[in-house]
């Protein structure tokens, strides 16, 4: 089956992944303060309601570029990232001073190119917020990762960044598939096609071969779990807990929460990924305790209204 490729299809697709990718990582982001550190070990909620961090705002905008634009426009993206930037979201310290300085006039290609020595940031932060445009170009995987590449670009210039963001858009381009979800196996053969070869690539490869792997712990003292903030040390795992939970949601935020590491972000990627097929969406509840969506992201009322399909 062919995903629907009508405008008010993939809208659809990029409010549910997104609204998936907000509740990872408000409810991530609630497992960094040490009062919870008991409930995550139990599988318990923390009191809500539960604020997103720099990983959904971001996410909002691509989604708002994508709606206004039917494809990513480098300069609005950039602007709206810089509009709509919030400190005290998150933001690592690199993204804050860029952003501030584009408000401010800065060229987006020099500041982005500049950033750590010329060499461009390997964060997590282009991939953290990319599953919506997945979810948006579920017709057409190799759009999604041609579309994720240029979308990295404004703050992200680093190959790894870059590929890590492809990768992602890949497996919420393949994870929204009309006919259900993809085996882990082939959801992961899937991403390693499409892109190109790199850290992220080879700990991919090394994420396919540990499917079969029962302890998540296990898995990310191999691939990373996101402590170096990362794009090859964070993607591979959250993809890996993404493919082994196809389809339920629950089952893959607290597999991906319990192993530590950059919780937010790590259950960001793995809830837009899940919540991009139709089977994948958040339980109801999480999302009635999570911040709503900014009201500049179109359709984010009506997509919290019916669950954002």
């Amino acid at each position: 089956m062919i995903a629907d490729s009508s405008t008010e299809g993939r809208l659809g697709r990029a409010l549910a992944s997104l609204r998936g990718l907000a509740v990872g990582d408000a409810l991530g982001s609630q497992f960094f303060v040490p009062a919870n550190y008991p409930l995550l070990k139990r599988r318990e909620l923390p009191p809500h309601q539960w604020q997103w961090t720099d990983d959904t705002e971001m996410a909002c905008s691509v989604v708002s570029v994508l709606a206004a634009h039917r494809r990513i426009d480098q300069d609005e993206l950039a602007r709206s990232f810089a509009e709509h930037h919030d400190f005290d979201r998150g933001y690592g310290p690199a993204v804050n001073r860029l952003l501030r300085q584009v408000r401010e006039g800065g060229d987006w290609r020099e500041l982005a190119s500049a950033l750590f020595k010329g060499q461009g940031s390997w964060g997590n932060g282009a991939a953290m917020r990319i599953a919506p445009l997945g979810a948006w170009y579920a017709d057409d995987p190799e759009q999604a990762t041609h579309q994720a590449e240029i979308s990295a670009y404004p703050t992200h210039q680093h190959r790894e960044a870059v590929v890590g963001a492809m990768a992602v858009a890949a497996a919420a381009a393949l994870a929204a598939d009309p006919a259900g979800p993809p085996s882990p196996e082939a959801l992961l053969d899937g991403v390693v096609a499409l892109v190109p070869r790199s850290a992220v690539g080879a700990g991919l490869r090394r994420a396919r071969d540990m499917l079969d792997y029962g302890d998540a712990g296990t898995v990310a003292a191999v691939l990373g779990c996101g402590r170096r903030t990362s794009a090859h040390d964070t993607v591979p795992f959250a993809l890996w807990s993404a493919a082994r939970s196809l389809g339920d949601y629950e089952k893959a935020f607290w597999g991906t929460a319990q192993v530590g590491g950059d919780v937010d972000t790590t259950c960001a990627i793995v809830g837009g990924v899940i919540a991009s097929g139709q089977a994948g969406a958040p339980p109801a509840t999480w999302v009635e305790a999570t911040e709503s969506l900014p009201d500049w992201v179109p359709g984010a009322a009506y997509g919290a209204a019916t669950g954002g399909a």
